[in-house]
């Protein structure tokens, strides 16, 4: 009698090789050696005839070289899942060389089970202060694959999340499925974590694939630790001007003004914060002067008239870190600017604002002929009544009288500029003699 030793159900990895066994016990002479996959019908997929055929029907399908009966099929399809048949022929004379050799055919069914290792994985977060929902989706496996959650320290130390809240559901997709889990964490105070790892397990196909989410905090450059009145401790503090705009470092503040950090006067300005590589997503706080803060992404400046600095608060659980942003106005000389306008926002006067060319030339011209005209005027009824207006006048001779001159407090004393004779003449005129 002849024996055949098969699986009654054998795995294959897609893209890999499938093993198909069909062995005999003991082992004979082979006659004719048939391979089958049932479905409909009997569909033949190899065939062998030891003294002249050797034929894969199927051009993926061979013998195997573990014992010339076995099939293998490399790569294998999904399509390859399904029913097998063995057939196998063999010649026997039951021990006896006189008699001629008897054809025994044994038959052996299997099934091929065809796995699939999950082809995309991809996690998605949302955030709020230290309330994190973090979700895992695997995409193409089967069966469906497993999934756990994992931490990991700064230090490199990795523990499993426990169950927490977590959701999870499987969806088909066609022979294939969709496995997706939602946890809920929250971050505990001075907690140190360094990332979250959504671990997607496929045992089937032995493979383990890690979506990670590093933590990141909030970072600037050149950076010193001050104190600030609006907060209780102390914060990393740096300016705009001390950063070297490299994007190489994660974490890194960023900010953008629009249309500029320098502005003519009276200009609108645009802030924005941005923090690429940043998890959790931070919060933004922004202030100038003693002002209540505001909070968002942005902040608007409405007509900005004189430099000023303001400072933007970047924070995650993780850290916080505070950078001044100066903006400056370029136009140093402002009295080209109109003072009067309302709300002290500063307005441009144009002068020759509804005024073109020609009609300016018009008004110098028109200017011009009324000047001639005057003069014309005068010069016609001057020479009409004889008198002359523009001659010179005689002026009579002029008449120095020492008598008269008054006695300025600049001038020298008259002793040292008259004569003793002159100076006694006054004094006997003006005071009587002793």
């Amino acid at each position: 009698t002849v024996d055949l030793k098969y699986d009654d159900v054998s795995y294959a990895t897609v893209h890999q090789s499938a093993f198909l066994r069909c062995g005999m016990m003991p082992v004979q002479p082979i006659k004719e050696l048939w391979w089958f996959k049932i479905g409909a019908s009997e569909e033949r997929v190899y065939y062998y005839d030891p003294t002249s055929v050797d034929a894969a029907l199927m051009k993926r399908a061979r013998r195997s070289s573990r014992d010339n009966t076995s099939l293998e099929i490399y790569p294998t399809q999904l399509s390859d899942e399904g029913e097998y048949k063995c057939r196998i022929v063999v010649w026997d004379n039951t021990g006896n060389s006189t008699e001629p050799s008897v054809p025994i055919s044994k038959e052996a069914r299997m099934m091929l089970k065809v796995n699939v290792p999950p082809e995309k994985v991809e996690i998605t977060h949302l955030t709020s202060g230290r309330n994190l929902s973090l979700r895992c989706k695997s995409e193409g496996a089967k069966p469906p694959a497993d999934i756990l959650w994992t931490k990991t320290s700064p230090d490199g130390v990795e523990t499993e999340i426990p169950d927490l809240s977590k959701t999870r559901e499987i969806e088909p997709a066609g022979e294939l499925y969709d496995t997706a889990e939602q946890i809920f964490y929250q971050l505990q105070e001075n907690e140190m974590i360094a990332k979250i790892s959504c671990v997607v397990r496929h045992h089937n196909t032995n493979t383990t694939i890690y979506k990670n989410i590093t933590f990141v905090s909030p970072a600037i450059q050149n950076a010193l630790k001050v104190t600030i009145q609006r907060f209780a401790e102390p914060v990393l503090y740096s300016s705009i001007e001390n950063q070297d705009g490299q994007d190489n470092k994660a974490g890194l503040v960023k900010i953008s003004a629009d249309p500029g950090f320098k502005v003519p006067y009276n200009t609108s300005v645009t802030l924005k914060a941005s923090a690429p590589g940043i998890f959790p997503e931070p919060r933004y706080l922004w202030w100038v002067g003693d002002q209540t803060g505001i909070a968002g992404r942005e902040l608007h400046i409405d007509n900005l008239e004189e430099d000023k600095s303001y400072y933007v608060l970047a924070e995650n659980p993780l850290g916080r870190v505070v950078l001044e942003v100066p903006v400056h106005i370029t136009t140093s000389d402002y009295s080209q600017w109109n003072d009067s306008s309302r709300d002290g926002d500063a307005m441009v006067t144009d002068t020759t604002e509804g005024l073109d060319t020609g009609a300016i030339i018009g008004i110098v011209i028109g200017a011009l002929i009324a000047v001639f005209f005057i003069g014309f005027a005068v010069w016609y009824w001057t020479i009409r009544d004889g008198t002359h207006v523009f001659s010179p006048k005689k002026e009579k001779p002029h008449t120095i009288d020492e008598e008269t001159i008054p006695f300025r407090s600049t001038d020298k004393p008259l002793l040292r500029t008259i004569s003793t004779q002159t100076l006694e003449g006054r004094r006997s005129r003006r005071e009587p003699s002793i």
